[in-house]
This record gives structure tokens, sequence and C-alpha cells, in this order.
């Protein structure tokens, strides 16, 4: 029997503690704060969007960062066996819109709570306030942990799955990849994704709350389309966020200078289809001025200042605009321009981008490649999705792989 020792408590953690366990390992699962799962708490507004059901080959799709390396183990545990697992461990679950799973009560608490319950019937030893110094090897292999307070635990395998820098309140502060690095593994950039971003322009922070439904967001790199999707964004006091953004923030080049963003506000109509509109309200409404008839066709926080970012005169009457200022009102309509600044700061992502390199994981078992019996799991490993529980699953998929064969693996 292998004792194996899980350093942290969170989504990939708890998984594979359930795993390893089931699988016949002896299980100790070390958790730096005061309870488990507090990030997963907050997934989904407190929902917690635990999967998405959808198809091994769709979900592929929502992952652009190394994608490949996740096939074994979604093959192996993927978002249906989560729903199942779930359900059999006393919490139902429903699906919504997007094909988003939630549990049927919408409590996060309630998916930390079964878990748990798993892990202890599973017979897991969960330490609380444990924090871990230092990984301990010998001949390349692992041979336990050092904890901060000086106590030394014995284990001939360990899972690092300590997640990633944002959320730091929930403990991901990157004590994995400093733990990774010391057992002599290559750490990739981190940066924020499934972030907000803030803009060049100061426009956007008068709109501060304004939601945009139905919308087109499009983001190139000079030809190149890099991202571009229907949906749902929001303005903030310092530039845009949202479901939109969010997912555009997967997509971003090196260089955020390099990527250029259009918001188109009515892609269901043409450009012919848009500007009869506009020649019609501006026929029906000739004595009125221009930004008291905007509302028709935009919210109305954003047609008060619409005119400016056309540059047409708010309060021109309709009979008086010409069909030059018709036509840039169009254009901006369909083809609103944003300048991207920055992301926001990584501790305010929902997703660390970058971590372990993928390179030095046995994408089969999640077993290092450097170091026997050190194996990874969930967002310390270099690979990111969309939103829409497509993170969550990675890392219930990865801890349940890695506690899989972190027990079944024979001794050497």
């Amino acid at each position: 029997m292998h004792n194996i020792l899980i350093i942290g408590g969170g989504a990939a953690g708890m998984m594979a503690a359930i795993f390893a366990a089931r699988t016949g390992g002896n299980v100790t699962l070390l958790e730096r704060n005061e309870k488990l799962g507090k990030k997963v708490y907050i997934t989904g507004k407190g929902r917690c969007n635990v999967t998405n059901d959808c198809t091994l080959d769709e979900f592929m799709r929502e992952v652009p960062r190394n994608p490949r390396f996740l096939y074994s183990a979604l093959s192996y545990f993927g978002p249906q066996s989560m729903m199942e697992l779930l359900e059999d461990g006393g919490c139902p679950v429903v699906v919504q819109r997007g094909r988003r799973v939630f549990p049927a009560t919408e409590k996060a608490s309630d998916v930390t709570r079964t878990l748990e319950k798993l892990m202890r019937e599973s017979g897991v030893r969960i330490v609380y306030g444990a924090r871990v110094k230092e990984i301990r090897t010998e001949d390349g292999a692992v041979t336990g942990v050092e904890l901060l307070d000086g106590r030394v635990l014995d284990g001939d395998r360990v899972i690092i799955a300590t997640g990633g820098l944002s959320c730091p309140l929930t403990g991901s502060t990157g004590d994995g990849y400093r733990m990774a690095e010391a057992c002599g593994h290559t750490v990739t950039p981190r940066s924020a994704v499934l972030s907000a971003i803030e803009t060049v322009e100061t426009w956007p922070g008068e709109l501060m709350g304004l939601s945009l439904r139905n919308v087109t967001l499009t983001m190139k790199k000079g030809k190149k389309t890099l991202y571009s999707e229907l949906g749902e964004m929001l303005f903030t006091h310092f530039g845009v966020s949202g479901p939109l953004v969010l997912t555009a923030s997967c997509h971003l080049p090196d260089h955020l200078a390099d990527a250029s963003v259009t918001l188109n506000l009515k892609p269901g109509l043409t450009r012919e289809q848009l500007d009869a509109r506009l020649q019609r309200d501006f026929d029906d409404n000739s004595r009125k001025m221009l930004r008291s008839v905007l509302p028709g066709l935009l919210p109305a926080r954003l047609a008060e200042l619409f005119p400016a970012l056309c540059g047409v005169d708010g309060d021109k009457v309709c009979a008086q605009i010409t069909r030059e200022e018709r036509e840039m009102i169009a254009d901006k309509v369909q083809n609103l321009p944003l300048t991207l600044k920055k992301l926001a700061p990584i501790e305010e992502a929902i997703v660390t981008r970058g971590g372990v390199s993928v390179k030095e994981i046995d994408p089969s078992t999640m077993e290092s490649k450097l170091v026997q019996g050190l194996y990874f799991a969930g967002e310390v490993i270099d690979v990111d999705a969309h939103t829409g529980g497509y993170n969550l699953q990675i890392a219930w998929a990865t801890g349940a792989l890695a506690g899989t064969c972190a027990a079944e693996e024979p001794l050497f």
C-alpha cells in the first residue's frame, strides 16, 4: 500500500484523495486553510459551476492552452462521470444555459460537503493548517514532505494540487510552483486569464455596471482573427468584463498592444438593415435631437455617450443629420473599437495561465517525468480553459487520474 500525501484541499486535491483512497492508498490530505475547497465556494458566484455537460471533443475545443495533454484525464473522468459522482454522493445536479452544470441547490457548499463526505467514507485523513515547506526526495524519488512547523511526514507518493496565483485569499499563493521548481521542474510564466481587461479609453468607466447582451466581440492580431463570439459583456470602472471578455482573455497575444478589439452592438442586422433602421428612426423623429432618439437603438446610458464616440453632435436634430454622419453612426454601432491596456491583476483573475510544464508530466498518469512518485493535478499545471465549468472539470479529471495512478503504480 502506498503512503500518499496530497498537498492542497481544493477541487483537484479533494478528487485526488477520493480516487487514491478508493484505489487502495493510505491517503493524507494536507490543507493549509481551516476548511476545504475555499476556491470552490466562490465559483459560479457561489453557485459552483461544477462542470459542463458536453462531449470530449466539444470540451477540447474549449481548452486553448495545451488541450492534448488533457485527453487521457478527461477520457478517464469526464463531465458525465463528475455529475454521476455527485449524484451518487447525495448532491443532485442540474444542467442550465450553456450546458453549465450546478448543484440542484445552487450552493457551492453542498459540493464541498459531498466531496468531504466521500473522502471520509474512503478513509482519507485530513490535516488542516498544514502548510508544506518542501518536498523531500532521495535518489530521484519522493520520500515525504516537511511542513513549515518542522514536522516531517513520510510518503512514497506526493500529489501537488495547490492551485495557481488567482484568488490568493483562498490559499492559492503559488506554493506549488516553488515546490515544483525545487524538484527540478520548469514552471512557465504566469499571468491572469479569464480576467477583466483595463482599456485605454475612459468612457467605459462612465458606463460602469452596464451589461450588454447579444453583442459580438471580435479580437484580431493584424488580419488574423484570434476570437469572435456572440454573448454578454459588462462595463467596469476601469474597462470591460463579463463572459465575452473573460473568454477573450484566453486568446490574447503575448503583447496586448498587438490586439485590436471591436464590438458589434447589433450583430443581428446587416449593414444595409442597420442603415435603413437609422433612416427610419431619423425620419420618424426629424425634429428631435439625436441623443434623444438613439435610446431606441441602444441602452440609454450608452446612447447618451454614443454621439461623441461617433464624432457627431448629439444636440443636432435628426433632420439635419447628413448621410456621412449616419454612416459614421452605423459604423460605430457595428465596429466600436476598444484599445486594451492591461489585464486586471492576477489576484483578481478567475484562473492562472502558466504553471508546471506539461512536457515534464506524463499525461497518462499525471506523474512527473523527473521525480519518481511526484504527481500534479489542477491549476498548478500549465493548462487553462474557457469559462463555463471547464476549468473545474480539468481539476476534477487531473485529480482523479493522479489519485488513481499514484495508488496503483507498483512499488519499485
